[in-house]
């Protein structure tokens, strides 16, 4: 499965984007999908994740609360909402697919380019 990854961007601390991620194929009943980021100089850190019917979420502590992960499983798109963003936040988001695995999502088998997000 090929991921692309939409709706990065520049936001002052305390706004909100939404991130999209879609699939070159049905991802509904056989992907498990979730989000990752990677600040620079850092290493990659799991985000978000729900399973192959778009269902039981998982978040990071660091976002619990703040962002939210959903699908459209029949149009293939996954979703990252993020509101109350915060300077840390600022990274490299990137989409990750999987058909067994389900946590971290950095580890998926699938993932996409990437889109920035940075928070000032």
């Amino acid at each position: 499965v090929q991921l692309v990854e939409s709706g990065g961007g520049s936001v002052q601390a305390g706004g909100s984007l939404k991130l999209s991620c879609k699939a070159s194929e049905l991802i509904r009943s056989w992907y498990n999908m979730g989000w990752f980021r990677q600040a620079a100089g850092k290493e990659r850190e799991a985000v978000a994740a729900v399973d192959q019917d778009g269902l039981r979420p998982k978040y990071a502590d660091s976002v619990a609360g703040r962002f939210t992960i959903s699908q459209d499983g029949y149009k293939s798109i996954l979703y990252l909402e993020m509101d109350n963003l915060r300077p840390e936040d600022t990274g490299m988001y990137y989409c990750a697919a999987d058909m067994t695995m389900n946590w971290p999502p950095q580890f998926f088998g699938f993932k996409g380019q990437g889109t920035q997000v940075t928070v000032s």
